[in-house]
């Protein structure tokens, strides 16, 4: 079943388990106060859809997945105006990496300041071999504040983060496949089937093991070895509160596909 709503800065659509939004503001698909508040809300309205396992989200068009934020939103210098976006750009980022289910970037094109941060905030990511990536903020006086610093470093380590983000390097696809940045590389023009093909892969899991196993994964983050183990060992334990866990030990044992509640 497929279901589509096009709320014009951001196309949504449902493909079966998997939910598509698509970052709809030509010419460089730049995001606004609207559109992240639209972004927030709709991935909140996706963790009560207990049919979504997986999110894709792409960039409308072949140029550009993102490009950020509009920099004539900070022309002026306003304080107040800068410190709203901040908010809604860490809202929005934050809320899409707490997603219950599994979040792809499909890398379209450009993917540059908050265009990068939204794909870091997700996570995985595949990335087309046209595409350029960076954070460039510290080129026009800003930095990156959507998670940008802490995500980026996450993913490539210390010193890559500080090439990016300190020197303005921008990257390629292959350079960021090799640095880890994204887990894969796709001919141009085939990164949204890619990506959907990795989200079928994610109806395969239990929906309730996948959202314990990413949180334990987030978890290292911010949380020493010594508590996430007892952790690890808690959450599992949990699982047999779930009807998915029963549903999948015996949709094995009886070799059949399970039928996932969700629950």
């Amino acid at each position: 079943m497929t279901v589509a709503t096009d709320n014009s800065l951001l196309k949504q659509q449902i493909v079966g388990n998997t939910a598509v939004i698509s970052i709809n503001n030509p010419p460089a698909n730049t995001w606004t106060a609207e559109s992240l508040q639209e972004l927030k809300h709709e991935v909140l309205a996706l963790n009560e859809n207990k049919d979504v396992y997986a999110l894709v989200i792409t960039g409308e068009g072949n140029k550009f997945f993102s490009a950020g934020a509009d920099l004539k939103l900070f022309a002026d210098g306003d304080k107040q105006n800068a410190a709203e976006m901040a908010g809604y750009f860490g809202e929005a980022f934050e809320t899409l990496s707490a997603f219950r289910g599994v979040s792809i970037a499909a890398i379209n094109g450009y993917a540059m300041g908050g265009g990068l941060e939204v794909a870091l905030a997700c996570d995985l990511r595949i990335c087309e071999e046209q595409a350029q990536l960076a954070l460039p903020e510290a080129t026009v006086g800003l930095l990156p504040c959507a998670g940008g610093t802490q995500n980026l470093t996450a993913l490539v380590g210390e010193g890559w983060a500080k090439r990016m983000i300190l020197c303005g390097e921008r990257i390629s696809a292959e350079k960021a496949e090799k640095i880890g940045l994204v887990e894969e590389v796709v001919a141009q023009g085939n990164g949204f089937n890619a990506a959907m093909g990795l989200a079928e892969k994610v109806a395969n899991q239990s929906p309730s093991s996948v959202k314990a196993c990413k949180t334990l994964v987030q978890a290292g983050r911010s949380m020493p070895r010594s508590q996430a183990l007892p952790l690890e060992r808690e959450l599992f334990v949990e699982l047999f509160d779930t009807q998915d866990q029963a549903e999948g030990v015996n949709a094995f044992l009886n070799k059949r596909k399970a039928n996932w509640k969700n629950a």
